[in-house]
Formats: C-alpha cells, structure tokens, sequence
C-alpha cells in the first residue's frame, strides 16, 4: 500500500492535548524497539513544544515535535512511526508539517539531532550534517542544520 491510498490527517497539539496520542508511540519506538532509557524519552522540552500527530481514522499512529529556541532557532526532534506504518511517507509528511510551522512563526534556522541511519532522509528537505558522530541513549547521532526560507 502506497502512502497516497492511506488518508492522513496530522494536527498540531499542545503536549497536555497530545501526551494520550504520542507518548505511546514514542514509548513503542524509542523506548522498547530502540532501547533508549525511560527517563530521557521525556524531557523539560516537550511542555512547550508543538507536536505534530499523524492519525489514520482516529488512531495516531506517528508523531514529531518542534521546540522553539531562542534567536528564531527551532529543533525538530521525537519523530516516530508505528512499525507497521513506515515507509509509506508519513515521517515526510509530519517533517514537511512541522518546517510549515517553522516558517510561520519566524524560525530562521531548524536543527534536529539525526540518527545516522537515518541522515539520508532529512537531506531530501535539504538538511546539512555538521560535526562528529556521536552516542546518544547508545544510537549513534549527528547534528543537523536546515536554513528556513522565507517566501
């Protein structure tokens, strides 16, 4: 099945409405597929977030944050798909919905921490890998850049 016979629907919601959607999702992925420590799966940032849930019919089924920063600076990061959803463009989707986001609330410059795996995927949308490689929750990572054009 292609993502164009899958109808999405992805929302903005603040954490306190998006936590009963995403979390799960997230705990799925990060925490029992990729082994990542309960306790950093959560942070201080998720509070003022905005977080972009994809849903087919009334089930999420992927989410991604985006936390602004100070000096119009934004980080995209939490990007999760259910398992048996990926590689049908949702991931694309909920990324190209949050750099919309970006752009409308003047963020200049969008960061997010990649895992390498997954480099490939942010340079289609013209991210730039910057730095060293490095662990973080024991996957390897590597900074990310993309300058917002503003049209």
């Amino acid at each position: 099945m292609t993502h164009s016979q899958i109808p999405i629907v992805i929302l903005i919601k603040t954490w306190q409405d998006a936590k009963q959607d995403a979390y799960p999702i997230r705990k799925r992925v990060f925490i029992e597929e990729q082994g990542v420590p309960e306790e950093m799966e959560l942070d201080e940032f998720d509070l003022h977030a905005r977080h972009a849930l994809a849903y087919v019919d009334s089930e999420c089924i992927g989410t991604a944050r985006l936390v602004t920063l100070p000096g119009n600076l934004g980080r995209i990061g939490r990007m999760a798909v259910l398992p048996r959803y990926r590689g049908q463009g949702i991931g694309r989707q909920l990324l190209e919905t949050l750099l919309k986001v970006s752009q409308s609330q003047d963020i200049k410059q969008v960061e997010l921490h990649a895992q390498v795996s997954v480099i490939p995927f942010y340079e289609q949308f013209g991210f730039i890998a910057q730095g060293d490689i490095y662990d973080e929750a024991g996957i390897p990572h590597r900074d990310m850049i993309l300058h917002i054009q503003q049209y």
